[in-house]
């Protein structure tokens, strides 16, 4: 049977008028109002930081001084009546795009590519698992789900690159803040022997073992804990009795900082600690946190205001 086909109706305003044009359109009847705006936008990115590893700077650059509203309507004369009716009054330009109810689910999937990470990582989302990875590189098979993210935020890449240099063969690794798991599904997939992951959001784990799945990798090289590393002495204990070749900790300073006096009791002898996601302004508070409590930087990687370090026990 032949799908239906909607309008996806879109109306740009400014940002002071949103809650205006809002109340309008729900006066005339309007329902399922999608509300897009670059404030709203980039705190539900804060908010659901575990899920947007990558963020796609096009999407970026789409929601930037964003401020719209969107609602559905049939493409077909009650559809055209119905719009008529709950713009009525409305004196705004608009958008129409036609969508088939099977795009619903699968509309974000364009913000996403491929994207060569390194010098031998590619990571591919999984929809897109048919497409090859350029001769020499390693593709990692990544589903965010309803998130975002593609490949292009800094401090995630600056981490991989990190990663791609530190694993040694057979060692373990974990990843502090896991998220969707992408380091730690990375270090394996570059030789770690097995991997651990924690995150403070139970959420997280499923959504690391699932993109562990979509690479081949088991529950008997992969371990993903919910857990509060800095405030749990047990979870700390259960960790540090298993010791790490690489401790990864892509957070942000706030809980970097807090993190560094912990960091050499995870780690296995001449094991390194990788941090990042660390904004410029404070990568030297970082800095001096990992060398008050033992661990002497071995080397800096910097991108787009974004700083990762590479540390040691002294």
């Amino acid at each position: 049977m032949e799908d239906a086909v909607w309008l996806e109706i879109s109306i740009d305003t400014a940002e002071e008028a949103l809650d205006d044009l809002c109340a309008r359109l729900t006066m005339n009847g309007a329902t399922g109002l999608v509300i897009e705006d670059e404030e709203d936008f980039k705190s539900f990115l804060e908010q659901n930081r575990q899920y947007w590893d990558y963020v796609d700077e096009a999407l970026l650059e789409q929601m930037k001084g964003a401020a719209r509203v969107k609602f559905y309507v049939t493409d077909d004369p009650d559809g055209e009546a119905q719009r008529k009716k709950w713009m009525a009054g409305i004196d705004l330009p608009y958008t129409a795009v036609r969508l088939r109810e099977n795009d619903w689910a699968t509309s974000w999937q364009k913000y996403y590519r491929p994207l060569a990470v390194g010098e031998r990582l590619y990571i591919i989302p999984d929809w897109l698992r048919d497409a090859p990875a350029p001769e020499g590189r390693i593709p990692l098979y990544l589903d965010p789900g309803l998130a975002f993210g593609t490949g292009n935020h800094a401090s995630t890449r600056l981490c991989l690159e990190w990663v791609e240099e530190l694993v040694r063969p057979g060692e373990g690794a974990l990843d502090l803040g896991c998220g969707s798991g992408i380091l730690s599904i990375a270090a394996l997939l570059l030789g770690c022997g097995s991997a651990a992951g924690v995150d403070i959001d139970p959420k997280a784990v499923d959504v690391a073992y699932e993109n562990a799945a979509l690479n081949g990798i088991g529950r008997d090289r992969y371990t993903v804990l919910a857990g509060d590393v800095i405030g749990d002495p047990s979870l700390r204990r259960e960790l540090a009795a298993r010791k790490y070749g690489l401790v990864m900790a892509n957070i942000v300073a706030d809980v970097i900082i807090p993190l560094a006096p912990h960091v050499k009791e995870l780690l296995a002898p001449g094991g390194t600690f990788l941090c990042s996601g660390i904004i410029d302004t404070r990568c030297e508070e970082v800095r001096a946190a990992l060398e008050a409590n033992g661990l002497n930087v071995l080397g800096r990687k910097d991108r787009d205001g974004w700083v990762a370090y590479a540390a040691r026990p002294a």
